[in-house]
């Protein structure tokens, strides 16, 4: 029998619950396919599918679901509103199975609700889910707690592997980025590589233990509201004085990072901090001249 086809758009909450969701429907006899990675033609779904005030990061996200609903059965498109009163996510989230709603077939979309406030967790909707492929729970509860053990296996990994960076004696730059931008190569990937071609060791705010960067966080403020910018933030004060500089990467427009990065950076002005915003213009010509000249600036420091 031909198994049924479950898309998860490489994209937003891949890049957190990626390890966890892939396990668990192939856990339940389910062919999951991935998206590939982002490109030039997925981008262009997007643009051409939304309005131009969505930031690119959602623009990418657009363009990964409409690739994949011409391949699969089902779309796993999680609706997140919250992780409770004072941990809001940005309202993109929120709005993702609305507007794919508009786009796509609704019979498509396998949808779940995060919404603390309301009592709707991960873990009850996944298994609602897995109600529709398999009337066994003990198969999906199974499935779901294995899949769980092994997305946090693979978090303590990376975690860990930041821990060992932060003891080699060259630079160390932090980025600090949503995780779904640090992750996605088409947004970071030139970034990256261009500091790790000049000997920067990179720390990455999304490898750090969640609940120690929002403790971290309240040194930036205590009213801060939106739990990713926490996450961001937190490892900027928990990673301050192991680092030589920072750099904050966000895509165009998003209005959380930009009121949220400005701010932290007014607030740190002892450390070099580099701020870049991406969009689907800039090129790899700017980004060099920028990258280059906040390496002078990191490198002079140790000279002085």
């Amino acid at each position: 029998m031909k198994k049924i086809k479950i898309g998860i758009p490489r994209a937003f909450h891949y890049y957190r619950y990626g390890v966890l969701w892939k396990t668990y429907f192939e856990g339940l006899g389910l062919k999951v396919v991935l998206s590939p990675e982002t490109n030039q033609e997925i981008l262009s779904l997007g643009i051409n599918n939304i309005i131009d005030e969505c930031c690119l990061s959602y623009k990418i996200f657009i363009g990964h679901a409409i690739y994949l609903s011409k391949i699969c059965d089902y779309l796993l498109i999680p609706r997140i509103c919250d992780y409770g009163k004072k941990d809001k996510v940005c309202t993109r989230f929120n709005g993702t199975y609305d507007n794919l709603n508009q786009l796509l077939s609704k019979s498509q979309i396998l949808d779940y609700n995060i919404e603390y406030t309301k009592h709707k967790y991960q873990f009850l909707g996944l298994i609602k889910l897995g109600l529709k492929f398999t009337k066994n729970p003990i198969k999906i509860i199974y499935s779901y707690l294995y899949a769980l053990k092994k997305q946090k296996k693979y978090d303590s990994i990376n975690e860990n592997e930041q821990k060992n960076k932060l003891q080699k004696n060259n630079k160390k730059v932090l980025i600090i980025s949503h995780f779904y931008n640090i992750k996605d190569k088409f947004i970071s990937k030139y970034i990256t590589d261009y500091l790790e071609k000049n000997s920067i060791t990179l720390i990455y705010s999304n490898y750090l233990d969640r609940k120690t960067a929002k403790v971290f966080s309240e040194y930036f403020s205590n009213t801060l509201y939106w739990k990713y910018s926490k996450e961001m933030i937190g490892s900027l004060y928990y990673y301050k004085y192991q680092i030589d500089g920072t750099i904050f990467i966000s895509t165009y427009p998003c209005g959380i990072d930009s009121l949220v990065n400005n701010l932290a950076i007014y607030k740190n002005k002892d450390i070099p901090i580099l701020n870049l915003s991406i969009d689907e213009n800039i090129t790899e010509v700017s980004l060099e001249t920028k990258l280059e000249s906040f390496i002078d600036i990191i490198k002079g420091a140790k000279n002085e």
